[in-house]
């Protein structure tokens, strides 16, 4: 396989967590008596670049069908998250009713609907068809396609012109990056403003996220490596900030070469400090696989410590990284006999893999457990606030990432 940037041939293995199934492909009752795909889950970093992407197994449109049912607006965190952005947003470029916001992989509409409700223009282009129907719901315009070159000039050509495109959460998710990013561009007025928000790989490295890697996420991104991805696309990053979501991400804004915005020093400062801890050298990608398999053996051991002395264990948040971390680590229902998520879509359903299934909240009352294992770590304040009422049971909370940790 040869680097998704740049074309150079890929070498050095980043992480390999041997196979999975698609962590989003959550299964129906019926889905329990047929076989499931799974792919190799191996992670490359170019050696030119820098660019961290898996290896090239399984298409897009087998990873984001219609019934995908990862829907942002159930977490109390990102919504907020999404007011911010919104606030920050309308006062940096002046936004009012007279601008036109698009978002790239709108979802369910939770960050477009902040703009609709300030009388600002929105469209939201969404390739699922489950969350561009919950988009709708609530008022917007989704076009139900994914976003490259071919997709942008035809949406150009029909007027579509935005001051502000957002693209947060899904530059990692594609996988032509060049031809993503390149799209982005055709869509922005002349002095538009795109921002991309993605894990940063530095926090990735730090925090041991290693199941934040899954098969929808083809490219895990510093801002070195996505610099040389939006040179080739044509663009310019013009400033950048460091956000606390997803165990810590980044926000990139860009836009055109000939746009009216001053590079901000910020951009400089973030690559030097990525060159100060080697984002540019084959050593700093070097030893992750080791750390992986702590936190992996860690969970394994306590999960099977508890079952020996009679402790019983839950799972909570269907999320796609708790599908990484308990299928690398062979978790199966006599494990981990249940997860709870407040998602109705999920609910009734079976993770893939370990095919353990996923219940409503009311499930937590009557099994009342000794420990809660929260899969979305990056979460863990928000839910051991909701989740406070398991104390007066004696139940602990427990998260895996970056170490195991119960309280």
């Amino acid at each position: 396989m040869n680097c998704r940037c740049c074309g150079s041939a890929l070498e050095q293995t980043f992480l390999d967590l041997g196979s999975s199934p698609p962590s989003n492909a959550y299964l129906r009752g019926e889905d329990l008596a047929g076989p499931e795909v799974w792919y190799p889950l191996e992670v490359m970093v170019c050696g030119s670049c820098r660019l961290v992407q898996t290896r090239d197994f399984a298409r897009a449109d087998e990873l984001f069908t219609d019934d995908y049912a990862y829907f942002s607006g159930f977490s109390t965190g990102w919504v907020d998250h999404c007011r911010r952005y919104a606030d920050d947003m309308v006062d940096r470029l002046g936004l009012g009713p007279g601008s036109t916001v698009v978002e790239v992989a709108c979802n369910d509409g939770t960050l477009l609907a902040q703009f609709l409700d300030r009388g600002i223009r929105c469209l939201g282009i969404e390739p699922t068809a489950s969350t561009a129907a919950a988009a709708r719901d609530l008022g917007l315009e989704v076009v139900e396609e994914f976003v490259g070159v071919a997709t942008a000039e035809r949406l150009a050509a029909d007027g579509v012109s935005a001051d502000l495109l957002a693209a947060n959460n899904v530059v990692a998710h594609v996988p032509d990056i060049v031809d993503f990013v390149r799209g982005c561009g055709l869509l922005l007025a002349p002095d538009g403003v795109a921002t991309f928000e993605f894990p940063h790989l530095l926090r990735l490295v730090e925090g041991v996220q290693f199941d934040t890697v899954y098969h929808e996420h083809f490219s895990y991104l510093s801002l070195t490596s996505l610099s040389r991805v939006v040179d080739a696309a044509g663009l310019v990053i013009h400033d950048v900030e460091e956000v606390p979501t997803h165990g810590g991400s980044l926000r990139v804004h860009l836009g055109r070469p000939e746009g009216a915005h001053p590079i901000s020093p910020a951009v400089d400062r973030l690559l030097d400090g990525e060159e100060a801890v080697g984002v540019g050298n084959d050593d700093f990608y070097r030893g992750f696989q080791v750390e992986a398999d702590r936190v992996k053996d860690d969970l394994l051991r306590f999960l099977l410590d508890a079952r020996a002395e009679g402790r019983t264990v839950v799972g909570y948040g269907a999320a796609a990284k708790g599908n990484t971390l308990l299928n690398y680590a062979g978790v199966r229902p006599d494990l981990l006999p249940f997860v709870v998520d407040r998602n109705p879509a999920k609910q009734g359903r079976f993770l893939p893999g370990s095919r353990i299934p996923i219940v409503e909240e009311d499930r937590l009352s009557e099994a009342r457990p000794d420990h809660v294992l929260v899969l979305p770590w990056n979460l863990r304040a928000e839910l051991e606030a909701s989740l406070a009422y398991v104390r007066d049971w004696g139940c602990s909370i427990v998260t895996a990432v970056p170490e195991l940790r119960i309280a």
